[in-house]
């Protein structure tokens, strides 16, 4: 007999579970949207897959504190990778892709990659993935992000290290790097009081802040770049529209040909620099 009803009770129980889950969805989008979050359905969906009641609730409380989406999920979609993102990382901007696309249109399997200031590695592995046999060298100052980047990175096959610049590079890759990626920061130091409060209070200061201008960074590893690029090579710079001429300049007079590619859609902006063969 109680198999006669297990059914239709069984039915009644789903229905009612998911008018309690579409409740809690609805509730989590209007709290995000309410917050200011530009994207409230896709982060819901996104909080909402990871969690579920009382751990929910304090992700999206964190969110609307304004915590990054990406730290709190644990991860950040970028060029079709799923890459680990740990507090307090700078997280990888979806412009990026430009930069990452440049350096693998200009590759070859088997390139010599090194990603300078890579944060969580991302843009090496996006890099990597698309240059079959390519070897890897991510490098950083921060603790934290080289950490980061070492369960990234490591398992993939690549080597992760620490350092200022190119003090942290093994003396192996001196003159061998075919595609230097370099998404070194470049906010101006005043500009940073006024970053939404994701990159500003929860992303780490040496990872955004550019000096004066914006462009201490790539003046140093422009600066330094032809040390390490091997003839042919590149050295792919990311800057923005507004400093594209001064990076520019800094790349030209570090001795690389150069050419300035930009992305009006997604707001990018990349300086390709090309060492002379010979």
């Amino acid at each position: 007999m109680s198999g006669d009803h297990a059914g239709p009770v069984d039915a009644v129980d789903e229905a009612v579970d998911e008018a309690v889950d579409e409740a809690v969805d609805a509730a989590v989008v209007a709290r995000l949207r309410a917050a200011g979050c530009v994207f409230a359905e896709d982060e819901a969906a996104l909080l909402t897959g990871a969690a579920r009641g009382p751990e929910l609730a304090e992700l999206v409380a964190r969110r609307v504190a304004g915590e990054p989406l990406e730290q709190l999920l644990g991860w950040v979609a970028f060029c079709g990778l799923r890459v680990r993102q740990d507090p307090g990382v700078f997280v990888p901007r979806q412009r990026t892709a430009l930069l990452v696309e440049l350096a693998v249109a200009r590759g070859r399997a088997g390139a010599v990659v090194v990603d300078l200031c890579c944060g969580s590695g991302a843009v090496g592995l996006a890099v990597a993935a698309g240059l079959p046999g390519a070897r890897l060298t991510a490098a950083d100052l921060d603790p934290a992000a080289v950490a980061c980047a070492r369960r990234n990175v490591e398992p993939a096959g690549g080597r992760v290290v620490a350092g200022d610049l190119f003090d942290a590079l093994p003396a192996d890759l001196r003159g061998r790097v075919d595609l230097l990626c370099v998404n070194a920061p470049y906010v101006p130091t005043a500009a940073i009081a006024g970053m939404p409060p994701e990159a500003r209070d929860h992303e780490p200061p040496v990872a955004l802040d550019g000096g004066p201008d914006g462009l201490d960074l790539h003046r140093r590893v422009a600066a330094g770049a032809a040390a390490w690029v091997a003839p042919g090579g590149r050295l792919l710079l990311e800057t923005s529209d507004r400093q594209a001429a001064g990076t520019a300049a800094a790349v030209a007079a570090g001795g690389f040909a150069v050419e300035v590619v930009a992305d009006d859609e997604r707001g990018a902006t990349v300086v390709v620099g090309t060492r002379p063969p010979g």
